[in-house]
């Protein structure tokens, strides 16, 4: 069985994925197009979550025949291994292309983690538990890691400075949690991320347990979906669970803040919300009313989202890193376009949203062309 509606999700978290990336390149852009500057949540912070979210849905079907009678093979966890260490290398040549100044791939100083390895880690630890715990256990494992994400980052002291702090000064609190200082402890720091002031990582390696439950908030929602008829009754208990797990994520965001660069826990809940509400709509229209016109783009990008992903944000790098003209002062390529071609007409805020969607039609034109080619890459 193939679902139409997640294809058309998953297009639509990429078109808005590459839409952010590019925007938040620029000086100035719409608060909506940036991320929370440390607790809180904008439509940007929803992105990555829905990433994990949709390839939890996608593992209910591709894994469904090993998890009623039949057990899984060497082969299909082989498969699984080799998936999660093609994309964790592909994460290391993101962050490799261009790396601290110079074109190289120097192991010694490349940041290790990325949003390519966590989706890499969490879908290979969703994979594993769905393999070998039955229902029950695949929600009290979901429960136990939240619950324990969550009374370690809130109560457990650091060595030399005491419990740690998440107040909203993340000049100071990005070396003073759980997660940073684990990272330090885990991972050398010339490998960690700058905008943490090589402190910590905000795709750390103890902040992706949460994560975990991320991916598998996705496979619980495809399991629901593969029990029901297709009927809009279907989707309206995704809607159900969607808004409780709104007002759970927001109340539990009180004592615990919604917080993405920690990827806390009321962040899991409240964003796994939002994805129910958007999968419930694209569920509803595609499926059951069988509405799939306007789909049709989202639904062509979605087939390659990874090469797209990887692709666009190779691309960034190029134009930032690549200038235009000689001498100390030439504008690298990035602002060279955005200032002569947009900003110069649009002004600042509109002249970066329109390079910004530029640039996803752009990616959606390559992506139309591999459709019509059939090519699928997959990983």
């Amino acid at each position: 069985m193939r679902l139409t509606s997640l294809d058309v999700f998953r297009g639509i978290t990429i078109a808005a994925m590459i839409l952010v990336n590019m925007a938040g390149v620029a000086d100035d852009i719409y608060p909506p197009l940036d991320h929370a500057k440390w607790n809180g949540c904008t439509p940007t912070d929803l992105v990555f979550p829905f990433f994990l979210f949709i390839i939890g849905v996608a593992m209910t079907f591709s894994l469904s025949k090993y998890t009623a009678d039949n057990k899984p093979t060497k082969a299909v966890y082989s498969r699984i291994f080799r998936r999660a260490a093609i994309l964790f290398a592909l994460g290391l040549l993101l962050n490799g292309f261009w790396n601290k100044g110079v074109w190289t791939f120097d192991l010694s100083n490349i940041r290790f983690m990325g949003v390519l390895q966590r989706i890499s880690l969490t879908y290979l630890l969703a994979s594993l538990a769905v393999l070998n715990l039955p229902r029950k256990g695949q929600w009290i494992l979901a429960g136990v890691l939240l619950i324990s994400y969550w009374l370690v980052m809130m109560y457990v002291p650091i060595p030399g400075h005491g419990i740690g702090d998440l107040t909203q000064k993340p000049e100071i609190v990005q070396e003073w949690n759980f997660a940073s200082f684990s990272d330090r402890l885990l991972i050398p720091k010339a490998h960690l991320h700058g905008s943490f002031k090589y402190l910590g990582d905000p795709e750390g390696l103890f902040s992706t347990i949460p994560a975990v439950v991320s991916v598998l908030a996705g496979y619980f929602a495809g399991e629901w979906i593969r029990s029901q008829p297709i009927k809009s009754r279907t989707s309206l208990g995704l809607v159900l669970v969607g808004v409780a797990c709104l007002v759970i994520g927001w109340a539990w965001g009180w004592t615990f803040p919604i917080n993405k660069k920690l990827w806390t826990s009321s962040y899991v809940v409240f964003t796994a919300g939002w994805a129910l509400l958007l999968l419930a709509a694209c569920y509803e229209l595609i499926e059951v009313r069988l509405m799939k016109r306007w789909s049709k783009p989202f639904e062509i990008m979605g087939l390659n989202a990874i090469a797209l992903f990887v692709a666009s944000v190779l691309l960034i790098k190029i134009l930032v890193r690549t200038t235009i003209g000689t001498g100390e002062n030439a504008p690298n390529t990035f602002t060279w376009i955005n200032q002569n071609l947009f900003i110069s007409w649009a002004g600042a805020l509109n002249g970066s949203l329109l390079f910004a969607i530029v640039t996803v039609l752009l990616w959606f034109v390559v992506a139309v062309f591999m459709y019509r080619q059939n090519w699928f890459i997959k990983v």
